[in-house]
């Protein structure tokens, strides 16, 4: 579906021509008016409360007065004219109404499929057009779909009159070409209504909308605070008296959906402008006013959506305490709203808003269960993650918001089919994660979640090809997604989203670029990325994603430098990649990446290091202790066999044949050798370890038969391949 031009950030006005004055309301009689409300009188509800909502909206102080684009910022937005009575079936429009457009700064109309359709709407929209071509036009948009005229099949959905969708000339001629009229959605499932009405505020004075959301926020806490307190004092006073009681009731019903208005604002759109500062404090205290507000109610009178909305505040919260590091609270949070959202579930087992609402609780917490190494618990949470994705999508197979968590959760599905080396069903995933990607984008292009999600389709189906030795098609899939993030960071620099993934894309180029020969490309690469590491987590240091990926990419860095020679700058490396795990280690011990998989890495990287120096005795110790890191992981998941075991065992044997003991050094590659899993897809590192224990224990052809495989896929890392 072709994207409105909905209500930015910033609102701007077109400059006008040179040759045209900039519109200002004429008096029509003794009346101007700041906007005219166009409207079908089958929309009559929707346009009394938006009128009602505009003529009592108080613009905030601190932008009163203020000169903007669309002139000086008024307090108030009155008057407001609407029509409230039905016109004849034929004739013109009456003068009264072309006074009034006339005499009207700004245009609003309802849009929905009846006022498509209305004649005078239509009418009106025109009138209006022919004497501001230039724009001050706003869409409010109540039932329908934009544009869905000019989609064979859909025509009936169409909310826009055919004067709203059509460019006017400076002279005020229609033109032909379509125009994009500034929109606000007032539904419930997209901005809401107070939302839209900020949208549509912002858009009339010329303000930001962020100016709006921040200010009407904190108007509305200092109002709930005076509310409250003049609720208790009116409570003293007037307890004996029945009739203020029954005021005080609905004054308190009336409070508490205002309240749930802003809560839903709070966890919606407020919380997606914050998440791309990359603050977690910052969204704590969002979640955390949002979560106290609902503990304070008694959760039998909540409402249907008030329920909904503590089931979110409580998973953001549990998403906060997950990104620091604490899986036991964030585990606590998520079960409960799991608990709220099944319920929710059961009572309306077709309702996708409520599929979706359960969704994300499963999704986190088999999230979990895969950080803590539970892997089938996770496959089972996963699986039925992407089975409630796609009964969202059957549900309403029109939305794209159902059609972003399809690609969230064949995303989730790939990763832990990735992490289990079944590449092949893992790029099946990550192929339609893509694809549904590649649609949405295609719809709404500078849409920043459609752009998030192609992102990481590109990074994960590329890792696929990458664990299969498709190491070209890996390389192709990096660089194209390396290019368009490269395109983002033009309009998206202050986003940590962007930085991350500009961070991760450039540590697996390197990573890439190594594997394929090209040792001194793979060094750039990684120190672009790990210089991106260091300015993260100087920004957010308790961001543990942010902590997790540093310490691999600075892993990696340490590791191409030793492999090359680079004898100065691998311990720099190797150290802080070491410091970043410790603490993410002391966070939570029970995250299987922190608590085995990093400290591993660390050991092995220092043991190399020293063996690198000359000192011996320590690598020993240090390949020892790896050994036993790799040991008391697998004791505790009963494993018989494993890969981080084998090539720990490798790398003992190696120190110990640098001492000369041949006799122990063949021993510890017996070991590997035991350890490693059999009937299992290897991986090209894993490869080039297993030719290279084939050729220690003195198997000549097994080594190099899968020496020649190596080479067929082009696979050269110079920390392996010689190894």
């Amino acid at each position: 579906m072709p994207k409105l031009a909905l209500l930015p950030e910033r609102v701007r006005v077109r400059d006008p021509a040179p040759d045209a004055p900039i519109p200002q309301p004429r008096a029509s009689g003794r009346h101007l008016y700041f906007a005219f409300l166009s409207y079908s009188h089958c929309d009559e509800a929707s346009a009394s409360w938006l009128h009602d909502q505009l003529e009592k909206f108080r613009v905030p102080s601190s932008i009163a007065g203020r000169l903007t684009d669309n002139g000086i910022v008024p307090k108030r937005l009155t008057p407001i004219f609407r029509d409230r009575r039905e016109l004849a079936a034929g004739g013109e429009l009456g003068d009264e109404i072309k006074d009034a457009l006339a005499a009207s700064r700004f245009l609003i109309v309802i849009c929905s499929r009846t006022a498509a359709r209305s004649r005078w709407t239509n009418a009106e929209i025109d009138l209006f057009k022919r004497s501001r071509p230039d724009g001050c036009v706003i869409a409010a948009i109540v039932d329908g779909e934009p544009f869905a005229s000019g989609l064979p099949g859909r025509e009936d959905e169409e909310c826009l009159p055919p004067a709203l969708r059509v460019r006017y000339d400076r002279r005020g001629r229609p033109t032909g070409k379509r125009a994009e009229p500034l929109a606000a959605d007032l539904r419930d499932d997209r901005d809401g209504k107070r939302l839209g009405l900020l949208k549509i505020v912002a858009g009339i004075l010329g303000v930001g909308l962020d100016d709006l959301v921040q200010r009407e926020t904190l108007r509305r806490q200092r109002r709930l605070g005076l509310l409250a307190a003049a609720s208790i004092a009116g409570m003293v006073v007037t307890t004996g008296l029945a009739v203020t009681a029954i005021e005080a009731r609905d004054a308190a019903r009336d409070q508490r959906r205002e309240a749930e208005g802003l809560v839903g604002f709070m966890l919606g759109d407020l919380k997606e402008r914050l998440e791309p500062i990359g603050r977690l404090d910052v969204l704590d205290s969002v979640a955390a006013r949002a979560l106290a507000y609902y503990e304070k109610q008694d959760e039998g009178r909540l409402s249907d959506d008030g329920l909904a909305q503590r089931s979110r505040a409580l998973t953001l919260m549990g998403e906060i305490a997950n990104m620091r590091g604490d899986l036991a609270t964030a585990l606590r949070f998520y079960r409960r709203a799991f608990v709220s959202t099944e319920e929710a579930l059961s009572r309306a087992p077709d309702d996708p808003q409520r599929m979706f609402d359960h969704a994300q609780n499963v999704f986190w917490v088999g999230y979990i269960d895969r950080q803590r190494g539970e892997v089938r618990r996770a496959e089972t949470a996963f699986r039925e993650y992407d089975r409630l994705a796609r009964a969202m999508v059957a549900a309403d197979p029109s939305s794209t918001r159902w059609r972003l968590e399809q690609a969230y959760a064949s995303n989730a599905l790939g990763v832990l089919l990735l992490d289990t080396a079944r590449y092949p069903d893992a790029g099946i995933a990550f192929g339609d994660a893509l694809r549904v990607a590649e649609g949405l984008i295609a719809l709404e292009p500078q849409d920043r979640s459609f752009q998030d999600r192609y992102v990481e389709a590109l990074a994960w189906l590329a890792d696929a090809r990458e664990g299969a030795g498709a190491l070209d098609q890996a390389l192709e899939l990096r660089q194209r997604q390396m290019a368009y993030l490269e395109r983002l960071a033009t309009t998206r620099a202050a986003d940590a989203t962007i930085k991350r993934q500009i961070m991760t894309s450039q540590r697996v180029l390197g990573r890439l670029l190594a594997s394929r020969g090209d040792s001194a490309g793979g060094l750039a690469k990684l120190q672009i990325a790990a210089a991106l590491v260091q300015e993260m987590l100087e920004a957010d240091p308790q961001n543990t994603e942010w902590g997790q990926v540093g310490a691999h990419t600075l892993f990696d860095q340490g590791e191409l430098q030793l492999a090359v020679g680079e004898a100065a700058a691998a311990p720099l490396s190797i150290t802080e990649g070491c410091r970043v795990a410790r603490a993410l280690a002391a966070k939570d011990s029970s995250v299987v990446e922190w608590r085995s998989t990093l400290p591993a890495r660390c050991l092995a990287l220092r043991t190399r290091m020293a063996l690198a120096e000359g000192r011996i005795a320590e690598a020993h110790a240090l390949a020892t202790e790896l050994v036993k890191l790799r040991r008391g992981e697998i004791t505790r998941h009963g494993q018989a066999t494993n890969f981080a075991l084998a090539e720990a065992e490798l790398l003992r044997g190696d120190v110990i044949s640098k001492m000369g003991d041949r006799e122990a050094a063949r021993s510890a590659w017996l070991a590997a050798s035991a350890a490693w899993p059999r009937d299992v897809a290897l991986n090209p590192r894993q490869m080039a370890l297993q030719a290279g224990l084939f050729r220690r224990l003195g198997s000549t052809e097994e080594s190099r038969r899968v020496s020649s495989r190596l080479a067929a896929i082009g696979y050269r890392h110079p920390a392996y391949i010689s190894a």
